[in-house]
């Protein structure tokens, strides 16, 4: 049968069988594509570290008609993120990027700007970035690339420029205090200089963060609000950081 091949990232691995791995894999120009790796979890077995998760590989594969599956055949490793793994909230924090690429990004359809997205963000933390800056930043531009993040630079009603606003109920923008039919979900300081910063810059390695830890707390606070609403629930991986 003949072999494909793609630049992925592993999102996420799981047993299968005595000896088999599922892997979820995000290429770049293929989108998401699950496989089987066989025989991933025998000693010595020809993977080797390939499919830690996070890891950047090319992957071989073959799939046949029918099958949701592909057969995984071999995976050379490009690049690890294995190290920068050992922190337990540096860990769950990948899990949980992996986890909203892998609900949001289609199946075998190219997503470019989102892989190169998560790509940037994973290598930002490896050179030392701060990490809450790192994860806003990706929650950011998470919600941009999927069309999710409304506009919160102008009142959804009467369109004047928010120097205090509230989030929509529908999360579809924001309303001003004269127009807010609920107070609610007040929006954070520095949320549209925030905004504006990440659509101009790329994400920072190891530098002090132009924003406070505790404006960023509120930034990603409202991100995620956004992101649980589109999703209907909270990311797995969200709730285990939030208890962390």
């Amino acid at each position: 049968m003949p072999t494909d091949q793609a630049e992925a990232i592993v999102l996420r691995t799981s047993n299968i069988g005595d000896q088999d791995k599922i892997a979820v894999f995000f290429c770049r120009e293929k989108g998401i594509v699950r496989g089987v790796a066989k025989g991933a979890r025998k000693f010595g077995n020809r993977f080797g570290s390939s499919l830690e998760p996070l890891s950047v590989v090319r992957v071989f594969y073959y799939e046949k008609e029918r099958r949701d599956l592909v057969t995984v055949s071999g995976c050379d490793l490009i690049e690890s993120f294995f190290e920068i793994q050992a922190e337990p909230a540096t860990a769950f924090l990948l899990t949980y990027f992996g986890e909203l690429v892998e609900e949001f990004a289609p199946a075998r359809a190219r997503e470019e700007v989102l892989y190169r997205l998560l790509l940037s963000v994973l290598r930002c933390i490896k050179e030392g970035g701060e990490r809450e800056f790192a994860a806003a930043y990706f929650e950011a531009w998470f919600l941009q690339v999927n069309g999710l993040l409304p506009d919160l630079a102008a009142c959804g009603k009467c369109r004047k420029p928010l120097a205090r606003g509230w989030l929509a109920s529908k999360r579809d923008g924001a309303f001003c205090p004269d127009c807010a039919p609920l107070k609610r979900d007040e929006l954070p300081p520095g949320i549209q200089d925030f905004l504006r910063w990440a659509r101009k810059n790329p994400p920072p390695g190891a530098c002090i963060p132009p924003f406070s830890a505790d404006q960023l707390a509120g930034i990603r606070k409202t991100l995620q609000a956004l992101i649980v609403y589109h999703m209907e629930r909270e990311p797995r991986s969200l709730h285990f950081l939030k208890t962390k």
